[in-house]
């Protein structure tokens, strides 16, 4: 799995192991592109919360954003990357942000009393407090075991969770900052999702987007626990919590195409050039790049010039027509777009010619099933913390949700691999798929 959300043969991978850096989080936005697809979806914002990290993902009209610079070991702040403060890589990457949050980031309180979350982490090993296996720093899966967000059972009854643990390690927080117990946990959960919403507006606000007209895909094994909270911060006014959330990131390696990248750089003002010049370029990167996705039958070719004004030092990546002028027109638009300016008179210029070539994968089927509209019984009932405080929350096992189900919160969905929380005020519709939309 590559960096830019193809696969490729071991051949490919040997020559250019570089291109494979950030292949885990890619593979996740990939299932969010194919189901944004089937589900008629243009505007999607993929978040992947796991243990360690949370991710977000911009995917416009089943393709996600790409970005063709990224730096290796550099340093994050805010879920931005630094520049200069790691090793460039000039590849195509998915454009991903990334936050130190995750179920097993550890809370504290610094020097001034104020309660902090992250950005170290408990890990697998010996994880959270309520795991039992001796850590006693506080995560953020212990506020929610606390808060009655996560059962005492997870995994099908397979792990056992320590309340008591967890109360004791929070107590210490509690006390330090004069607060219940109740109230620290949940201040944990808020400090995590203002951490996480900032990874959002790095993908969206300052790519030119509005989170608001997107709907938002939810996965990882602790994703939904807080997904329909953040989206609420972000004002989104739909959420999407996909089937095997918990192992989502895996389903998009299945959902992926063979992919080969190929660049040439081009660095000559517009007006230097004729589309014979440049159709010349393609045709050469084409023909050096068709023999790695040699054996597929169907075969697709995508041409992007890499544009920007003279003088700038970033650029925009454009689709290729055959037509100079009207790529000036679509790198101002584009321009205009991200930037909210675009300088007509000023001078064009291109940069690098981009083909990527794709032998198309059989995939596999996706399941869908009739929907009839019912009204699901709980499992069972349990106090749960929201904003307004403990609420009675009702309790589903997912596997038993066919499509039609229609609920309201506030409730709890419980999976193998991952737990939904549904806050009051919010409604849940089950689709064909298996999909649970949920809206307020």
């Amino acid at each position: 799995m590559q960096s830019s959300g193809g696969v490729s043969n071991i051949k490919y991978a040997t020559k250019k192991p570089a291109a494979f850096i950030e292949s885990g989080p890619a593979a996740g936005a990939i299932a969010v592109a194919y189901f944004s697809k089937i589900l008629n979806d243009n505007k999607v914002i993929g978040f992947d919360m796991g243990g360690t990290t949370a991710k977000a993902s911009t995917i416009i009209n089943s393709s996600p954003l790409v970005t063709n610079e990224y730096e290796v070991g550099g340093e994050i702040h805010a879920g931005r990357l630094i520049k200069g403060s790691g090793y460039p890589v000039r590849f195509p990457f998915i454009d991903l942000a990334e936050v130190s949050a995750g179920g097993g980031t550890i809370a504290w309180v610094d020097e001034g009393n104020a309660l902090r979350v992250g950005p170290i982490s408990a890990g697998a090993d010996p994880g959270p407090v309520c795991y039992g296996k001796g850590n006693d720093k506080p995560t953020i899966t212990d506020a929610n075991l606390i808060l009655g967000r996560l059962g005492e059972k997870l995994s099908g009854g397979l792990l056992t969770l320590r309340k008591d643990l967890a109360e004791k390690a929070i107590l210490k927080l509690a006390e330090n900052i004069g607060e219940s117990v109740e109230e620290t946990a949940y201040g944990i959960i808020r400090l995590a999702n203002t951490t996480m919403a900032k990874a959002l507006r790095i993908v969206t606000v300052e790519r030119g987007y509005d989170p608001r007209d997107f709907v938002m895909y939810v996965f990882g094994g602790a994703g939904p626990l807080h997904g329909v909270e953040l989206a609420e911060e972000m004002e989104i006014k739909s959420i999407l919590i996909p089937p095997s959330c918990g192992v989502f990131s895996a389903l998009g390696l299945l959902l992926s195409d063979c992919r080969v990248d190929k660049v040439k750089s081009i660095l000559k003002d517009i007006d230097e050039v004729d589309e014979e010049e440049i159709e010349k370029i393609f045709i050469e990167l084409i023909e050096e790049g068709i023999k790695e996705v040699e054996g597929f039958e169907e075969i697709k070719i995508v041409k992007q010039i890499d544009v920007r004004y003279k003088g700038q030092s970033y650029e925009l990546t454009i689709p290729w027509t055959g037509d100079l002028k009207e790529l000036a027109n679509n790198f101002h638009k584009k321009h205009e777009a991200v930037y909210k300016f675009s300088s007509l008179d000023e001078d064009v210029e291109l940069v690098n010619a981009r083909v990527t070539i794709v032998g198309l994968l059989t995939k596999p089927e996706i399941k869908f099933s009739e929907v009839k509209e019912y009204t699901p019984k709980p499992e069972s009932y349990r106090k749960v913390y929201f904003n307004s405080g403990w609420e009675e929350a009702a309790i589903y096992n997912r596997d038993k949700l066919k499509p039609g189900a229609i609920f309201e919160g506030p409730a709890i969905v419980e999976e193998y691999d991952s737990t939904i929380v549904i806050p009051p005020e919010y409604s849940v519709f089950v689709d064909k798929y298996g999909c649970l939309r949920i809206e307020k």
